[in-house]
């Protein structure tokens, strides 16, 4: 793309500002958690907390990429000469601060506006949850990525609490639970999620290092982000064996193994590339791999109401 051709705060500007491409990482955990609630309740689900979950966690994401982009500018850490990663619309001058400053606000007010009915439909509670998704989206950017929490934050906003939280409110009112199988599930998300933000860190080991961002695969060396990045797949399929204890989960198993032969193809790149921009295209197999592995989950459940 021409970066000359986009004009400061246009449309085209907040969309690349926006990164359309890590909403699979919103999407895929209320993917998973609705699919668990259609086939727990025979499909007698309710539709209108699933699709505001949709809503709140595609907004969240926004918000957060916006907060990242703003912070890590303010910060320094996004100079164009350095960078390794795909270009930050702060700092490439797409869009300027204070419109950055404002964009934030903005959609921050519209994910706590979309998720306002869920908590006439599941309690006060959902207001305390939306309250901390909030609040750890600037905290994750602002401090807690640079104290290495990054993955365990993405393991519990990225995988335990939207599987759960989608279940839950999805199921009729009368019968809403969290079982073992879907918490199993939610951490099984988190952790494939969690292998986009460990090809993030592994791409920019050097220059987190220089910023003082001591990230997961700062902290454990190149080698061991390399490792971490494998073991996160695996084990995410291994989580999905307790399945075989259910008759319901069988073709989950199953069809995640389609993810798994992926992931270890990926690793297999990721290794022989080593480092430098070219770790994009990991990246991108990456995210890739994350929506094959919702899509092969939803499709294994929803097998059982046909």
């Amino acid at each position: 793309m021409d970066e000359s051709l986009v004009k400061t705060n246009s449309p085209k500007a907040w969309l690349l500002a926006a990164r359309p491409k890590t909403l699979a990482g919103a999407a895929v955990p209320v993917m998973i958690g609705a699919s668990l609630a259609a086939v727990d309740s025979g499909a007698r689900m309710a539709w209108l907390p699933c699709v505001l979950c949709f809503l709140f966690a595609f907004i969240m994401q926004i918000d957060a990429n916006f907060v990242n982009d703003y912070f890590d500018f303010k910060r320094g850490n996004d100079d164009a000469a350095t960078r390794l990663g795909p270009k930050r619309a702060c700092s490439m001058g797409w869009i300027t601060p204070r419109a950055m400053r404002w964009g934030l606000l903005l959609t921050t007010a519209l994910a706590c506006l979309v998720g306002l009915p869920l908590a006439f439909i599941g309690g006060w509670p959902m207001v305390v949850v939306g309250a901390v998704c909030v609040l750890f989206c600037f905290l994750y950017t602002t401090r807690l990525s640079y104290l290495g929490l990054g993955d365990v934050l993405v393991l519990v906003f990225f995988g335990i609490v939207p599987v759960c939280l989608t279940y839950y409110l999805s199921l009729p009112a009368d019968e809403r639970t969290i079982t073992w199988e879907v918490f199993v599930a939610s951490v099984a998300c988190g952790l494939v999620i969690d292998t986009l933000l460990l090809v993030n860190n592994y791409r920019d080991i050097d220059n987190d290092r220089r910023d003082g961002k001591r990230t997961l695969v700062v902290r454990v060396g190149a080698e061991g982000g390399r490792q971490l990045y494998l073991w996160a797949g695996i084990l995410a399929t291994a989580l999905n064996l307790v399945y075989f204890w259910s008759e319901h989960y069988l073709p989950v198993v199953l069809l995640s193994l389609l993810y798994l032969g992926q992931h270890a193809a990926t690793y297999r790149h990721l290794k022989r590339i080593g480092k430098g921009r070219a770790l994009n295209k990991v990246l991108g197999e990456t995210a890739r791999n994350m929506f094959v592995y919702g899509i092969a989950s939803a499709v294994g459940l929803l097998f059982y109401l046909f």
